[in-house]
């Protein structure tokens, strides 16, 4: 499979942004001042240009993917744009960013397309669950809205890099797939803990604990590690799965 077919979806996803109405900003409720900065600091990390991983892409030489990561570099422009007027309707502030996110964002930058996919990999799956505890943690109408919408974009975005990483290990001998997979848990958990302490005060008001949101990042991450490190001679009979992380 090439990435056409990610081409169309996301094509797709710009045209029904393009058509349908924005949410009603007026709708809101206010929010809670620890959920205020934690969305600040989600609201940061979506924020960029996306021009180091344009750069990596570009060099790759597949214009169809290269393609598709500018259409996603898109979607998560418009999550910034989205919870920069979430925080506005609420009489809060954008935040210039957080030694967090400047940590992973160095990280990403320092490394080739193939380890920076795996680092952004792990924001993702991070942000699968956080945006879930937004859309479902409140009765606000507004609050569910936004974080319905960045969620729908973001179970594309987990496939849509699993299948680039997986091209980028299918000559990869099974001893470093495995300590690969070590360093990719460590991270992960990493920065599950990071979100789910950092965060946790948000998260209780969005009725989520910390624990259970650091087990349930885990259990998000389980099959994306298994489809990416998966065997070559497994591969083929993945190619067509859509399960597991909450392809639409």
């Amino acid at each position: 499979m090439g990435f056409q077919e990610w081409v169309r979806e996301f094509e797709d996803n710009a045209e029904r942004r393009r058509v349908e109405p924005d949410p009603q900003w007026g709708a809101g409720r206010p929010l809670d001042r620890a959920l205020i900065r934690s969305l600040q600091r989600f609201q940061a990390g979506e924020d960029g240009d996306g021009a180091n991983l344009i750069g990596k892409s570009e060099r790759a030489g597949d214009a169809d993917y290269l393609a598709a990561v500018r259409m996603f570099v898109a979607e998560e422009q418009n999550h910034a744009r989205l919870l920069k007027l979430l925080l506005i309707n609420a009489g809060a502030s954008t935040i210039d960013g957080h030694w967090s996110d400047r940590v992973f964002v160095a990280l990403r930058r320092a490394l080739g397309l193939r380890l920076e996919l795996m680092t952004l990999m792990v924001a993702e799956v991070v942000a699968l669950r956080y945006y879930r505890a937004v859309r479902d943690g409140t009765a606000d109408p507004l609050l569910t809205d936004v974080g319905g919408r960045i969620l729908a974009d973001e179970e594309s975005h987990v496939p849509f890099h699993t299948q680039r990483l997986r091209a980028g290990f299918a000559s990869v001998g099974g001893l470093a797939r495995a300590a690969v997979a070590v360093g990719w848990w460590v991270l992960l958990l990493g920065a599950a803990c990071v979100v789910g302490y950092g965060h946790g005060s948000a998260l209780r008001v969005l009725g989520v604990g910390r624990l259970r949101f650091i087990g349930e990042t885990v259990a998000l991450f389980r099959p994306v590690v298994r489809d990416v490190l998966v065997a070559p001679d497994q591969d083929d009979l993945r190619v067509e799965q859509r399960s597991g992380y909450g392809h639409r």
